[in-house]
């Protein structure tokens, strides 16, 4: 069976999706108007409530009720910071760019324009500033180590590259537990999946390139999220997400599985190169992979985005050596990597477990058949 994760053919190499010239160039980026209600306090951990992947899902204990969040080209309506009734939030199907999660695109688009603001509100002083962002898995806190002398697109940078890397985190946080409402619906199952990671990324380009533009900020992201949807070549019409959802059914995730089962999910995307390129259901040679480029370790080296981690977290198995529990975004590598260490040996334990009862259920069914072979003799 094929199985559908992404394949580079290296002799049409798969490209750079600069996403009209996306990568930050002006001299002088305009910021969002944001009210002292938003500066005043950051945006929460989860914002938009969407969305799980896979179609017609089911929830344990719910058995006639469904979920399907697969959403319509045509509805994406107006970007709101923080989200509103005029947008619509859903996954949508890409031929370049795989499934597109439209609720957490915008999510980092916005987080993107607040941390923008937070920058250039604490311009003169930010090496000296600490900013407060709420706790997932416990505090998050983000200070600066910037040069005396920074070109405004750096600034930028800075925002798009602090919001991916709390992105990351949000994943990895879900991972061990950390959920909206805990025990009750955990979020494993969402972790890393297969249209996350990208789709974060994507919104903190487009947030970028809203602060550039001399639009509005909410109009300016729903008039590049248009454009941005119209390059990845989103399919016209909801039943072709449909279709692309049904095909890696039981290959990426699995519909036999009710929600929040932690087994629902069959591939995590836990992509570590340093261009994220998406994963496409097609792996015909014309349909090309655009691939994000990721923040630079320039700019990762200029801030610190610290966390003090609570107990759910394995610390002493991830980092052993640690004598804290105090964690930043350099440390998001070693969690990527015990999670797919953690998937793999449980995958592995799984099909032990699935050979041992199939060993199990022949040697019963053999002994059958000879107590049965005795009796006829008899």
């Amino acid at each position: 069976m094929t199985s559908y994760l992404p394949k580079i053919n290296w002799s049409t190499l798969t490209i750079i999706f600069y996403l009209l010239c996306a990568l930050p160039q002006s001299l002088s980026p305009k910021p969002p108007i944001l009210s002292k209600k938003y500066l005043n306090k950051s945006p929460g951990r989860v914002i938009r409530t969407c969305c799980a992947f896979g179609s017609d899902l089911r929830y344990v204990g719910i058995p006639f009720a469904r979920r399907n969040d697969i959403m319509d080209r045509d509805n994406l309506g107006l970007h709101q910071f923080l989200g509103g009734k005029y947008e619509e939030n859903g996954i949508i199907y890409t031929k370049h760019g795989g499934f597109i999660d439209i609720g957490h695109l915008r999510d980092y688009a916005d987080w993107t324009a607040y941390l923008y603001n937070q920058i250039k509100m604490h311009k003169k002083v930010l090496n000296e500033t600490t900013i407060k962002l709420g706790a997932e898995g416990g505090k998050k806190s983000l200070s600066f180590n910037v040069p005396e002398i920074m070109e405004e697109v750096d600034y930028l940078n800075l925002a798009g590259s602090i919001a991916y890397d709390l992105s990351l985190w949000h994943e990895i946080a879900t991972y061990f537990g950390v959920s909206l409402i805990p025990i009750i619906l955990p979020e494993k199952f969402s972790s890393f999946s297969p249209e996350d990671v990208y789709s974060n990324l994507l919104g903190t380009i487009i947030g970028m390139m809203a602060i550039e533009s001399d639009k509005d900020y909410n109009i300016a992201v729903t008039t590049i999220l248009e454009e941005v949807m119209d390059k990845l070549g989103a399919v016209e019409d909801i039943e072709d997400s449909y279709i692309a959802m049904n095909k890696v059914e039981s290959i990426w995730w699995d519909s036999k599985k009710p929600l929040p089962g932690k087994k629902f999910l069959l591939k995590r995307n836990l992509d570590t190169e340093k261009e994220l390129l998406p994963w496409l259901v097609e792996s015909e040679s014309d349909s090309i992979a655009y691939s994000l480029p990721k923040p630079t370790e320039r700019i990762r080296q200029m801030y610190h985005l610290t966390l003090k981690l609570n107990e759910k977290f394995p610390l002493e198995d991830i980092l052993p050596e640690r004598e804290t529990r105090k964690v930043t975004q350099h440390d998001f590598s070693a969690f990527v990597s015990y999670i797919k260490y953690t998937d793999k040996k449980e995958e592995e334990e799984s099909m032990n477990l699935t050979k041992k009862r199939a060993k199990k259920r022949y040697v019963t069914f053999l002994q059958f058949i000879k107590n049965d072979r005795n009796r006829i003799s008899k």
